[in-house]
């Protein structure tokens, strides 16, 4: 630019010269103007400040036009995806995290909501309707509840890496078809707090029957600690105490169970007073919480965490809660006892966070996509981990934490049951053993008896439909 500008201004010199020579008349002798060494430095500056101005916007223009673009070329940019979750906490917040990455990355936005206690009831409400989000946890219930609702994910590329623990909970067998992402499998026992254990002189190793059990639910009350601590305001915890419970009575025991007849319709309901009255037996010995119908689960968390507490009946995601509050909370799980000396000690398994799609939903692609997107190994791992959970595919190793030694321990000896409610009870008997259990926790008259019925009455009907 500046050598053109001195070019321009030495051709206008040599113009000027030219016409004055070739002049008929003659005339003065006339002199081209000057250029100052200061009028030429002017000049230049002129020229470059408007040079260095076109580039700045033609670079800025290039850099909005790519940014648009970019924004344009974003998968699923203008589509809204509905998820719905029974999953709280420490949990919830991280599957939000890898959320907010599919979002930034796909340009999709996801309307994601845990409404806690209300969940159920919420989803059996868009059964009914037929509106359901286009993703949902199935919370235990994949294959005998939401069947029906959920696209099979056979075919989708990850299904391969299920390993086979994940399989036996997530497959159903009369088809072969699975309808859900389990991110992690929920491998659990009774949690328990060490150091309120150690200061009452109790050992879980010695726990092998729930004889053994009570016996030391009154060493610690003994010694001035809650022995076991239930958030029935969350009337979840409740039927959680004999989702845990009751395998031992009617189900573990290969000498003498009730499998088959509580599966065929046939089960004698009066044998519910077993782990009914066990349950009331503990509380009219003052071995639960004395709110256990009016504290609610992050309570519990906060009980045991502040080494108030020995045993809770949550599974292993409860650890990593309780660590959240007090990182030097010294907690771990144990195996479920057994109800006779003839058997041993289990482990409840099932689903954990395990993500569905709707079959019908109008974003399946999406949704399909973000289950995948939940199926990468780095997420299913950050995942799984706050959960303090195995990942469900074979190769991704999750952080189990603290709890890891006592899983290993009890994987290796002990066998795993399902969920009670999940495997041996029609579907929608989870709110009755929620609503008689408190019954039995208020001490209300008859409480064990009319258990019993309830509990019968609701099998039966639930049967018919």
């Amino acid at each position: 630019m500046r050598k053109r500008v001195i070019s321009c201004l030495l051709g206008a010199c040599m113009a000027v010269s030219l016409m004055a020579g070739c002049s008929s008349k003659p005339a003065e002798e006339t002199k081209a103007p000057e250029t100052s060494a200061a009028t030429e430095k002017e000049e230049t500056q002129k020229a470059d400040a408007q040079t260095e101005s076109e580039e700045a916007k033609t670079t800025e223009s290039a850099k909005t036009d790519s940014e648009s673009q970019e924004a344009g070329n974003k998968k699923y940019e203008g589509i809204t995806l509905s998820f719905m979750s029974n999953i709280a906490g420490v949990q919830s917040e991280v599957m939000e995290e890898v959320i907010a990455q599919f979002e930034t990355e796909t340009g999709a936005k996801v309307e994601y909501s845990s409404p806690g206690a209300n969940y159920e009831e919420l989803m059996k409400t868009k059964m009914a309707t037929n509106q359901l989000p286009d993703l949902w946890t199935t919370h235990g219930w994949s294959v005998a509840r939401y069947r029906q609702y959920l696209e099979p994910l056979n075919d989708q590329e990850w299904a391969s890496r299920l390993s086979e623990s994940a399989k036996q909970i997530v497959v159903d067998p009369k088809t072969d078809n699975f309808y859900c992402l389990p991110v992690d499998v929920d491998i659990a026992g009774i949690v328990y707090n060490k150091t309120v254990l150690d200061a009452s002189g109790v050992s879980v190793d010695d726990l092998k029957t729930w004889a053994d059990f009570k016996e030391a639910l009154g060493k610690i009350k003994e010694a001035g600690y809650t022995p076991v601590h239930i958030g029935g305001k969350d009337s979840w915890t409740i039927g959680q105490f004999y989702d845990f419970a009751a395998p031992s009575f009617y189900v573990t025991n290969e000498e003498s169970n009730d499998r088959a007849a509580l599966k065929d319709g046939t089960f004698d309901w009066s044998k519910w007073s077993q782990v009914a009255q066990m349950m009331a037996d503990w509380k009219a010995e003052g071995y639960f919480n004395t709110d256990c119908l009016t504290a609610d689960y992050n309570a519990a968390m906060k009980a045991m965490a502040e080494d108030k507490v020995a045993f809770e009946f949550y599974g292993n995601s409860a650890i990593n809660e309780m660590l959240s509050i007090n990182p030097n909370a010294n907690v771990g799980m144990m195996s479920v006892p057994s109800n006779s000396e003839s058997d041993e000690p289990t482990l409840i398994g099932g689903e954990r966070i395990a993500i569905g799609v709707w079959k019908d939903s109008q974003n399946k692609d999406a949704a399909l996509e973000l289950l995948s997107y939940f199926a990468q190994d780095e997420n299913m791992a950050k995942v799984a981990s706050s959960d303090g959970a195995p990942a469900s595919f074979d190769g991704v190793e999750s952080d189990t934490g603290i709890v890891k030694a006592d899983l290993e321990k009890y994987m290796a000896s002990c066998r795993v049951f399902p969920y009670f409610d999940r495997e041996y009870l029609p579907s929608g008997m989870w709110d009755d053993m929620c609503v008689t259990g408190a019954s039995i926790l208020a001490e209300e008259s008859n409480a064990v008896e009319n258990a019993c019925t309830a509990m019968k009455d609701s099998y039966l009907a639930k049967l018919e439909q």
